[in-house]
């Protein structure tokens, strides 16, 4: 079996794998063409990958496109697991349109609030909103308006999902007095009291969407459990308290898969 990989963080351990930097793609297509399977393809690429050289990739196509930002997964997960996404609101921003998009923030939401730019993670780009003059400077920042509810919570679980199953979870816990629970903006992580329930709606909402491989924030709030969103490239700090031989988990599922 031949394994092409553009990521070699990622791919590290893997056997037998063939590694091409990204902007090198063109040059060595042979290569990519005659790859029984292509490992992290940066997103520029899934497309041709997928529909034009007809390759497996891992992440699949779906885990790409629909973790590819906020919008397309939390309109996704409207969809399908309604009662699981904080109240949320998108709109474009147009100059013709802000006020209009001011006032029924401010009418659906009140303040505080949460809001957030559609690409980023590791708690980047996302903004506790106080009033209205935090809010016309987030509006002038971005296109794309993603405003959500803010709910009473502290910390998030991180649920990791490869291949077919969730193979860690754990609580990220925010500095006291923080807004963000991120590790990379001072959370803490423990590794106790997980929710079964947490890990069972990770496993559900992953194969509906036919998603395999994310890490998947969720917030708990009373009895009920909400998405945040998921990453497609998750950070792997805590999974190395885990010791979760991840690498060896997307070669045994590739394998399978390429011999199904």
């Amino acid at each position: 079996m031949k394994l092409l990989s553009f990521n070699p963080y990622r791919t590290i351990g893997i056997p037998g794998i063939t590694y091409i930097k990204p902007e090198n793609v063109y040059k060595e297509i042979n290569k990519v063409k005659e790859a029984d399977y292509v490992l992290f393809p940066e997103y520029w690429q899934v497309n041709f990958l997928t529909y034009g050289l007809d390759k497996k990739i891992f992440p699949n196509i779906n885990t790409f496109h629909l973790g590819h930002n906020k919008v397309e997964m939390t309109r996704v997960l409207m969809a399908t697991f309604p009662e699981n996404v904080p109240y949320t609101r998108i709109m474009g921003r147009n100059d013709s349109a802000i006020n209009l998009s001011i006032e029924t923030i401010e009418e659906e939401f009140g303040y505080p609030c949460v809001a957030k730019e559609i690409k980023n993670s590791m708690g980047q780009g996302v903004f506790l909103i106080n009033n209205r003059d935090e809010l016309d400077e987030y509006i002038n920042r971005n296109e794309i308006l993603y405003i959500q509810e803010k709910l009473p919570i502290d910390r998030d679980l991180r649920v990791v999902y490869v291949g077919n199953k969730v193979v860690a979870a754990y609580w990220r816990i925010a500095q006291e007095g923080s807004f963000h629970n991120n590790v990379a903006k001072g959370g803490s992580y423990s590794f106790e009291n997980i929710p079964a329930y947490a890990v069972e709606l990770v496993e559900r909402i992953a194969k509906a969407l036919g998603i395999n491989h994310a890490g998947f924030d969720v917030v708990v709030v009373g009895d009920r459990y909400y998405i945040l969103e998921f990453n497609v490239l998750f950070g792997n700090e805590g999974l190395k308290s885990f010791d979760v031989p991840v690498e060896k988990m997307i070669y045994d599922y590739v394998m399978l898969d390429l011999n199904m």
